[in-house]
Formats: structure tokens, C-alpha cells, sequence
């Protein structure tokens, strides 16, 4: 229980810092959070906790085939302008794109 208490906090410090960041320098926060960090941080731990490589390969092959997909949740935000869509409808635009992301991944999960 306290391993888990950990990486809640680890995880919702990175997401704190990162979202004040935005507010300082919006370019680095961007950086920062673009970084693997949050899968360095949970392939590690996946594996300190089950000790399986073949899990743990898989996990990381999944968050590969993902990371692509998942980038569909910011097609919307690239149209905002353009379009004078508000932030809500860009965002629940990006939450149906990435809807369609989750099932991409699926099918290509399936063939690994």
C-alpha cells in the first residue's frame, strides 16, 4: 500500500508541476510533458512489482503502438483557429478523435 501511495505521488507531482509551468513557460511545460517520463516511470515500476519481462515487454509495446494513436486527441487543436471553434468543442472533439485512437491501438495491439 505505501508503494502505491508513492506513485500517486510521484504521478500527481509531475501533473502539478506541469500545470503551473504552463502558466510560467507554456513551451517547456509542453516539453516536459511530451517526455516519456510517466512511461519510464510506470514500466519500472510494472516490473519492480510483477517481476515479469514478458509483461513488461508487452506493457512497453503497447505504449508504443499508443503514443502515436493517442496523438489524435490534438488534430482538433489545430483547426481551432481556422474554424473559431472554443475550447470545449476542441476538446470533446479531441476526446471522440482519441476515442478512435483507443480502437486503432486495439487492432494493432492484437497482431503483436
Amino acid at each position: 500500500m505505501l508503494f502505491f501511495l508513492f506513485k500517486v505521488i510521484a504521478g500527481g507531482l509531475i501533473i502539478a508541476f506541469s500545470s503551473w509551468l504552463a502558466g510560467q513557460n507554456p513551451k517547456l511545460a509542453g516539453f516536459i510533458i511530451s517526455l516519456p517520463l510517466v512511461s519510464l516511470i510506470a514500466i519500472l515500476f510494472s516490473y519492480y512489482e510483477h517481476n515479469d519481462t514478458e509483461k513488461t515487454v508487452m506493457f512497453t509495446k503497447s505504449i508504443f503502438i499508443a503514443v502515436p494513436a493517442s496523438y489524435l486527441f490534438f488534430v482538433p487543436f489545430f483547426f481551432a483557429k481556422p474554424f473559431n471553434m472554443n475550447f470545449f468543442i476542441i476538446y470533446i472533439a479531441g476526446l471522440v478523435f482519441l476515442i478512435g485512437g483507443y480502437f486503432i491501438h486495439r487492432y494493432i495491439v492484437n497482431f503483436l
